[in-house]
């Protein structure tokens, strides 16, 4: 595609796509239109009371959390859901999603994550249903908060890296004490019989020196309704642990699916794994369940603490300014951002993906990785992930078993 104007420079020489390269009026003439968002991220505290040493926000190429307000104002708030509301309208949609994010939300105060829940819901026509979480490292949970969130219907997933062991390595106190024995305290809490409805799941980042199964046991201990695996944050630049940029090895395939293999000769009632059912569910040619696999549209943004409106937020990952638009809540609609290139490029499924990808036999189901593991400088973010070797052995490893099963079963359908 001709090149463009540059709406964010990376500070290099060569054009990358898709800021340089896409040219909107020919994807449009080809046809193109793009779906509005439905699922909003909302920063309402830009602040963290851990020190992760794995963190996007704090710890990689974007360090623009040091300019931003430390919470959200009220104005900000409700401009927010004014904006949400707006756009559900416009677009007629059936549901948005909102997740309350940091930073750490929790540090927002009670009062105000119930002041945003109670805006958004008057704002939002009542034709929109409106779905709200919070996404929390569990710290903070007491009686206090779990009463304003089952006042205002905010499901809570917590992130929680397996036992202690695992967890303290790097989920930390700036002092370097380990986390892992006040977020047990909050989970005790949130899945009691008062509170369990609104627990929607753990996430957790996966390190290769923790026991996989002792970490899926760690987390399933728990009887979460969903188990997030995800895979630390890294591009071709700047590899992740244990990954370099000509290795073939797969040490997180291989950790994967040890996860894998346990979970699925495990009887009845095993949490969800929304990576590995989403492998599942692609591969029996239904639609991906998250943006990190498969091809479907991309469909999220993200507001900042000071009313910006940004891209997904772990493209801070990748380079300074990566997930900026040049739009805010106050003056621009939601509409203004759907042109923007990098999400434009995330609704355009095979078109938008490097032709390695495109001729790879996995392709509809990998989807070309998770987007921010894509980027390298010079070429942007048409590469496969950094994480390529992995993926393909791990889905392809997914596939495999389950097509056998598949065809066990309909050689022999009486069979337990």
């Amino acid at each position: 595609m001709a090149a463009t104007s540059v709406l964010e420079s990376n500070g290099g020489n060569s054009p990358e796509w898709p800021n340089d390269l896409l040219d909107l009026a020919e994807v449009r003439r080809q046809g193109w239109r793009p779906l509005p968002f439905d699922e909003f991220v909302v920063k309402v505290h830009s602040r963290c009371n851990l020190s992760c040493d794995y963190c996007y926000m704090y710890e990689m190429a974007d360090q623009s959390w040091r300019s931003r307000p430390i919470v959200m104002s009220q104005q900000t708030i409700v401009h927010t859901c004014q904006r949400i509301a707006e756009h559900a309208q416009t677009h007629d949609l059936p549901s948005v999603r909102v997740v309350l994010h940091g930073g750490e939300p929790m540090l927002a105060g009670a009062d105000t994550l119930g002041l945003f829940a109670r805006e958004l819901r008057c704002s939002v026509d009542a034709k929109t249903s409106v779905e709200i979480g919070v996404q929390t490292n569990g710290i903070l949970i007491d009686q206090t908060f779990l009463g304003t969130f089952l006042e205002h219907g905010i499901r809570v997933g917590v992130s929680l890296d397996g036992d202690s062991i695992g967890h303290d390595r790097h989920r930390r106190y700036v002092n370097g004490r380990g986390s892992h024995d006040q977020v047990s305290q909050g989970l005790r809490l949130l899945k009691s019989d008062a509170h369990h409805e609104l627990f929607a799941g753990l996430l957790c980042t996966i390190d290769l020196d923790n026991d996989p199964i002792r970490t899926y046991k760690a987390l399933a201990e728990w009887e979460p309704p969903r188990v997030d695996f995800l895979l630390p944050h890294g591009t071709w630049d700047e590899p992740p642990p244990y990954r370099s940029r000509d290795s073939t090895a797969t040490p997180y395939a291989d950790w994967l699916i040890a996860v894998f293999e346990h979970w699925y000769e495990a009887p009845p009632g095993e949490p969800s794994i929304r990576l590995l059912d989403g492998i599942m569910q692609l591969m029996l040619g239904r639609s991906s369940p998250f943006e990190g696999i498969g091809l479907a549209p991309v469909r999220l943004l993200v507001i900042e603490t000071d009313g910006t409106l940004e891209q997904v937020d772990t493209l801070k990952a990748t380079y300074a300014g990566a997930p900026n638009t040049g739009l805010n809540v106050a003056e621009h609609p939601f509409d203004l951002a759907l042109d923007h290139p990098s999400i434009v490029a995330r609704q355009l499924g095979v078109d938008a993906l490097a032709e390695d990808c495109r001729s790879c036999h996995i392709r509809d189901v990998c989807g070309g990785g998770y987007y921010p593991h894509r980027y390298r400088t010079g070429t942007g973010f048409l590469n496969p992930s950094v994480y390529c070797p992995d993926l393909m052995k791990l889905i392809t490893h997914v596939q495999r078993r389950v097509r056998d099963d598949l065809l066990a079963h309909a050689r022999n359908p009486d069979r337990a």
